[in-house]
């Protein structure tokens, strides 16, 4: 069973409602990754499915399977105008609400109100539901019914417009000096290595080549200041996450980066064992750790940063 700190999610995406919502907010396109990492603070995603007609939506296509989305195609109905997602977005809820009883909490990421019965039903099971959506286009009554709503505003800010270059004026034209007239009229050709341009330096190449300049591995030093960024980070995000709440289990931190960051390890980053990043962050001030009698360790963020 799920304990309150690790919970088992299930996450369903009316993909195209909230497409659309996404881009009437002035988004460029829609972005599942910062919905995941902020779900994966609460628990493990042992779920993910996402229903489109993806015909439609080919171009998120890729992104949707490289976070491990079950994609259900829904062919639109032309006579409606509207796809039945919502209809088979409802039947497998419920199903897995009622077969699946260790599942605890259910995300619905979307903004149509039609889905307030199944949020309704699912909290009659005993099962805790989470609404994702826009602020602009989510319904009131939808919101209303979650026990929490997050909005995707929230997660990615509005990144600033860069504005269009002003255009230069045209060039004047410049009398052709490649030949000089001589007495005769006979045609004598300038030199060509007063007008042989400079070779480019071979770093502007690099870069007008297209291809990335090679970056210096980042050393040892450098690599636990990423260590203790990314440990700092993520109890900053759970003590968020837990409206203040400034008593965090070690084992609880380091079990919620290895769900945002599968492949995390302390060796790649110069330290034997996940305590050690947690004395180098408290001895920097960043991080107060408790290590209490029987080996548990309590982890809060100074008084400065809470």
């Amino acid at each position: 069973m799920a304990t309150p700190d690790i919970r088992n999610i299930a996450v369903f995406c009316d993909f195209e409602n909230v497409a659309i919502g996404v881009k009437e907010s002035s988004y460029p396109d829609f972005r599942i990754r910062p919905i995941l990492e902020r779900l994966l603070l609460k628990g493990s995603i042992v779920v993910k499915k996402a229903y489109c007609d993806w015909d439609r939506y080919k171009e998120f296509k890729r992104d949707m399977h490289e976070a491990a989305f079950e994609l259900i195609e829904i062919p639109h109905v032309r006579q409606s105008g509207k796809n039945s997602a919502d209809i088979r977005m409802v039947v497998d809820a419920l199903d897995l609400c009622y077969t699946k009883t260790h599942i605890d909490a259910f995300v619905i990421i979307s903004g149509d109100s039609d889905f307030s019965p199944l949020i309704s039903k699912l909290k009659e099971n005993g099962k805790s539901v989470i609404g994702i959506g826009v602020r602009g286009s989510a319904s009131s009554l939808l919101i209303g019914n979650c026990d929490e709503f997050i909005f995707y505003e929230d997660l990615v800010p509005i990144r600033a417009t860069p504005k269009a270059p002003a255009k230069k004026p045209a060039a004047k034209p410049v009398k052709d000096t490649t030949s000089k007239e001589t007495a005769s009229g006979a045609a004598i050709k300038a030199s060509p290595t007063r007008r042989r341009a400079r070779p480019a330096p071979e770093k502007a190449a690099t870069a007008d080549s297209g291809q990335p300049e090679a970056r210096a591995e980042p050393g040892p030093d450098e690599k636990k200041r990423e260590a203790i960024e990314l440990v700092v980070g993520t109890v900053d995000q759970l003590v968020a996450e837990r409206g203040g709440e400034g008593s965090i289990s070690a084992s609880l931190i380091k079990s919620t980066i290895k769900r945002v960051h599968p492949g995390f390890s302390e060796s790649a980053y110069g330290y034997s064992a996940f305590g050690k990043i947690l004395d180098d962050a408290h001895k920097q001030g960043s991080l107060v750790v408790d290590k209490k009698e029987g080996g548990a360790v309590i982890v809060s963020l100074p008084p400065s940063r809470a």
